[in-house]
């Protein structure tokens, strides 16, 4: 089989023994910021998000993502390699994390009349008009209410405190965006 990758032109791959470093991506790399309090396990465990709470930070090699990203074909979502094609799928993810994959896709645009209150419904408390848009709930609110739990909380509040650790985990760590609102 013959290769990819033109050996006459320098390829991203050799910046992993030069010092070209101009052609890597740089990356962001978002955590929750705390661990959950030990009571929260049984009710993360039960949602099955218990392997995905025990994810702190990632060590990332952004010259072999950048590797990565220049075998990309977008037009067929894969990695075209010496060996042939490869994807990342959503089974991989799921076993990488211990998520469940099956049930019903969560998709669209909802639309909530009253976010407010859907909110506390939720989470048993919302945030006030400063701290929220409701199109977004910031990091640093939940953190704020929820980081640090009574010693005598209710199961109430700590299936609450561990919805608010889930909102965490899947909008700091499994799906960052770059608006700056960072959990930590």
């Amino acid at each position: 089989m013959a290769s990819l990758i033109n050996k006459k032109l320098s390829h991203i791959c050799d910046t992993v023994n030069n010092t070209d470093s101009y052609r890597i991506l740089r990356g962001r790399v978002n955590g929750v910021g705390y661990s959950p309090d030990a009571r929260l396990m049984p009710y993360l465990e039960l949602a099955r998000f218990g392997s995905a709470a025990l994810t702190r930070t990632f060590d990332l090699r952004y010259d072999l993502i950048s590797a990565l990203v220049e075998r990309w074909r977008p037009e067929t979502h894969t990695f075209h390699l010496p060996c042939g094609e490869c994807t990342v799928t959503l089974e991989d993810v799921a076993l990488q994390f211990g998520l469940p994959i099956d049930g019903d896709a969560v998709t669209g645009v909802s639309a909530i009349a009253e976010p407010a209150a859907l909110c506390y419904s939720l989470l048993g408390a919302s945030p006030g008009d400063a701290e929220s848009t409701f199109s977004e709930l910031k990091f640093t609110w939940l953190k704020a209410n929820f980081q640090h739990l009574s010693d005598n909380a209710t199961e109430e509040e700590l299936v609450c405190a561990a919805r608010a650790y889930i909102m965490h985990i899947i909008g700091g760590v499994l799906m960052p965006n770059s608006n700056n609102n960072k959990p930590t």
